[in-house]
């Protein structure tokens, strides 16, 4: 009777240490990758979520903006919307009378609290939120946003400008966001 061979150590299967550690390691960098994706997206999220209050914001003044025409078809000079540059880092907005539905407001009134309440949304939503009222028919930067400064030339649009801290930035840099005002003539 015959015994049948017995297998030699070599033949055995199974994985070799090198290969586990090999394997290891491609695991590990796809947990790494998809961590920094998750980072990102999170980011890019919250990026998304300040551009929309922003719009959010820059639309809704420009709505308040064409409902009290008297003070829009005030000169520059005098003009309440004009006077708008409001920067969350010098504090909160210098606050203004309060003109609801069961009060009397004349137009400047009214508009001031506009400004206001806008200054109030900028200041709570948009870290180191700014907001700009002005003309301005200036171009943009090589980046294509567009500068803080306005032109103030007659004849240039009524123009709201919104800029934010993103995360890491020690300072608000340039606009945001730009709205023309349309049907907002000089």
């Amino acid at each position: 009777m015959r015994l049948p061979p017995r297998p030699s150590l070599r033949v055995r299967a199974g994985f070799t240490l090198v290969e586990v550690l090999v394997a290891l390691f491609v695991v590990a960098l796809g947990i790494g990758g998809a961590a920094g994706l998750q980072a990102l997206a999170v980011r890019s999220a919250r990026d998304a979520a300040h551009l929309s209050d922003a719009t959010r914001l820059a639309s809704s003044l420009a709505e308040r903006m064409r409902a009290n025409p008297h003070a829009l078809a005030l000169p520059d000079a005098a003009n309440p919307y004009l006077q708008l540059d409001y920067d969350a880092g010098g504090g909160a907005p210098a606050a203004s009378t309060l003109c609801y539905a069961d009060t009397t407001c004349d137009a400047d009134a009214l508009a001031r609290f506009d400004l206001f309440e806008v200054s109030q949304d900028v200041a709570a939503g948009l870290p180191g939120g700014r907001i700009r009222v002005c003309r301005d028919a200036g171009p943009s930067d090589a980046a294509g946003l567009p500068a803080w400064a306005c032109d103030a030339e007659a004849g240039a649009p009524l123009v709201v400008k919104v800029g934010w801290r993103a995360q890491g930035d020690t300072a608000t840099g340039a606009p945001k966001l730009m709205l023309a005002l349309a049907g907002a003539g000089p």
